[in-house]
């Protein structure tokens, strides 16, 4: 038995924020590029027309070369955007000219029309940081839940469903064995700069 079982959430959290944060830059960068080639080979990513990825903050994983690769791809690239009236995300147009704000918890968004915000469903790829992950899909995120009450519909579909969900962390981020919640959301896919998980079959 993985001794994370006795571990809580919210420490298991503490403590992976804190060794991806001890990251140097260097190791930063060479996490973000390797994970990014990796990536750019699946079939999942290059068939993919609309994505969307995040700014990195607070040691995760730079999806920056990613999001290069995709526009070089001329693939349309969204952001999540904090829904004002629901505790929930849509996704926002994010190009090199994209002009910000900041929300309520100080994370840049794409200052656009609510009018080009784009539900999930109308995604085929969403790339979601992790902050710990373990072996089977399992992830733990920063706690707010914003991704799982967002993607909540996901859990009444078939595997033949849309986005297809992949997260990024480094692998100094896995875990043992993660308690999944009934609300939780697994991901098809775990990258990292040392290998990609397949969790659900494309």
């Amino acid at each position: 038995m993985s001794s994370h079982f006795s571990i809580a959430p919210a420490d298991i959290r503490r403590q992976k924020r804190e060794l991806r944060r001890q990251l140097t830059d260097a190791e930063q960068t060479s996490h973000a590029i390797f994970t990014a080639i990796r990536l750019a080979k699946t079939r999942v990513f290059r068939n993919c027309r609309r994505l969307a990825a995040y700014i990195a903050n607070d040691g995760e994983l730079d999806p920056a070369c990613i999001i290069d690769s995709a526009w070089r791809m001329k693939k349309q690239v969204y952001l999540p955007v904090l829904s004002p009236f629901q505790r929930r995300l849509y996704f926002a147009p994010f190009d090199i000219d994209c002009e910000f704000h900041t929300n309520c918890f100080g994370i840049p968004e794409p200052a656009c029309s609510p009018s080009l915000w784009l539900k999930p469903q109308q995604l085929d790829l969403i790339l979601l940081p992790l902050v710990a992950f373990d072996e089977n899909g399992n992830r733990l995120g920063m706690g707010g839940g914003f991704y799982d009450r967002t993607l909540a519909y996901m859990k009444s579909r078939e595997r033949a469903r849309k986005p297809r969900l992949i997260g990024l962390a480094h692998e100094l981020q896995r875990s043992g064995d993660l308690v999944a919640n009934s609300w939780d959301i697994p991901v098809d896919m775990i990258a990292t700069e040392r290998r990609l998980r397949t969790v659900q079959s494309f």
